[in-house]
Order: C-alpha cells, then sequence, then structure tokens
C-alpha cells in the first residue's frame, strides 16, 4: 500500500548561524570513514545529501544551482553503475526533483523556501545531546542530519512549492513556474488603438 503526505513547506526560518559551519572536503573524508551504515546511506555516493553528488566535492550545505544542468549528464557515472536515485527535470509548468531519503522509520525531512531564492532540504538522523549549539544545525550538523540547499531558477514561483513524501522513503519537491498574466500583442494593439 503506498501513503503519500503533504510536506509543510517553511518560509520562515529564525535559526541564526544555520549552516554556518562548513564540512570541508577533509573533514567531511573523516567523518565518512567512520563508516556506519547510516552513514554511508545518507551521504554515500548517489545520495541527495551526498557532498560528491555532482561528481566532485560540493558542501550540500550551500546552494547549487541544480536546474543549470541536465541530470543524465551530471549523473550519468552514478546512473549507469545504478548508483542513484536522485532525478531533477523541468516540464512546462514546474521544475521537479525526486530523491530517496535516508534513514528508517518516520523520517524527519523537512522543505524550506529562503527569501524566494533558495530551496532547502533537510532533516535529522541522530537526536542531538546536551551541547552548548542550541539547534542542531548551527554547529557540526552533519553529526546530527543532513541537507541539500539548490538555487531556485529565476522563473521559479517559490511562493507555490508542493513537497510529498511516498512511502516515508521516497520525496519529491515541485517547484511551479512564474506565468504571466497579460498578452504583449493585445496589450500593444490597445496602446495603437488609442493613438
Amino acid at each position: 500500500m503506498t501513503s503519500c503526505r503533504l510536506l509543510e513547506v517553511h518560509t520562515e526560518d529564525q535559526t541564526p548561524h544555520k549552516w554556518s559551519v562548513s564540512l570541508t572536503e577533509e573533514l567531511f573524508k573523516r567523518f565518512f570513514s567512520l563508516g556506519t551504515p547510516i552513514l554511508h546511506k545518507i551521504f554515500g555516493e548517489g545520495s541527495l545529501f551526498s557532498p560528491l553528488l555532482f561528481g566532485k566535492y560540493f558542501d550540500p550545505s550551500d546552494a547549487f544551482p541544480l536546474w543549470e544542468f541536465e541530470s543524465d549528464i551530471l549523473l550519468s557515472n552514478l546512473r549507469s553503475s545504478g548508483k542513484t536515485s536522485v532525478d531533477w527535470f523541468q516540464a512546462d509548468e514546474a521544475y521537479v526533483l525526486k530523491a530517496e531519503l535516508p534513514g528508517a522509520g518516520i523520517n524527519t525531512v523537512r522543505v524550506y523556501a529562503e527569501n524566494g531564492k533558495i530551496v532547502e532540504i533537510s532533516g535529522q538522523w541522530k537526536q542531538q545531546k546536551e551541547s552548548k549549539a542550541k539547534d542542531w544545525r548551527s554547529g557540526h550538523w552533519w553529526e546530527h542530519g543532513y541537507v541539500r540547499r539548490l538555487e531556485l531558477p529565476e522563473d521559479a514561483d517559490w511562493s507555490k512549492i508542493e513537497a510529498y513524501v511516498n512511502n516515508d522513503t521516497f520525496l519529491e519537491v515541485r517547484i511551479p513556474k512564474n506565468t504571466l498574466d497579460c498578452d504583449t500583442d493585445d496589450t500593444m494593439t490597445k496602446k495603437s488603438d488609442s493613438v
């Protein structure tokens, strides 16, 4: 039985210093070498949250201009070896991102639209113990969660983003494109008629 639930897309996040600690390549290699199965599922080859998803190292907490690239080209090596469940494409009405979510059980994924410029997908995979940081995203976030931040295309209507989770394991984010409400030919005709 398939279950699909609509996620709330948050537009205001008052967390100070969120993602302020960068996950450098050297730090990632050390952290990943600790190698628990859940770490490999979250940050491993082919995961949406892997710093190596795009063929070279890229901190997932930095915004990436995803829709400027064709998924078939950027993910060709991973697809040929069957190592990814990430896809994105552009339809006439929307930009779409599909990806498998890490973890087991109820997923804690959250989707944010920041200032109309960034869509952020994040979730917590490990509860934070007592810490100086009030929010897991303000410190060494990778020890507690995952993130992928993406630049929105200029014609994206960020106020109408929809996100769904299917069977608690697959995420789909739909970002409608802005549509123009006026027809330029009619406007030109009306202006010339009045002269």
